[in-house]
């Protein structure tokens, strides 16, 4: 079975939990960093469910489909961080009345 398998919606229902609580503490504490730190962790566990899909999931089909949708999580849970990041750095930058270099959430918001 995957390292952390969000196969499980109990699984589930704990990532995103801990992934609301570090948020939580990230925007409070106005630092884009302890996000990040939540981002590195996806990004490794996406690794660890990359490493077992090539090694494990070939020995079964109920192994190969968890690992499968605990990637997809992983994925989504990327992307949410990612996004979250971006927000608590601007929340950090506008609170340090410092100069963002990027402006990094305006690109969701300009027209091509």
């Amino acid at each position: 079975m995957p390292i952390i398998n969000f196969s499980n919606p109990t699984a589930i229902l704990i990532g995103v939990v801990l992934f609301l609580l570090v948020l939580y503490l990230a925007r409070e504490t106005k630092k884009a960093w302890i996000i990040g730190i939540m981002l590195f962790v996806f990004l490794g566990l996406l690794i660890g469910h990359t490493i077992e899909f090539a090694t494990v999931a070939r020995e079964n089909h109920e192994i190969y489909n968890a690992i499968l949708a605990s990637a997809a999580m992983d994925l989504i849970f990327i992307f949410l961080s990612f996004i979250t990041y971006l927000w608590v750095d601007d929340i950090e930058v506008k609170a340090g009345k410092k100069k963002s270099i990027d402006n990094s959430l305006d690109w969701f918001w300009n027209k091509v």
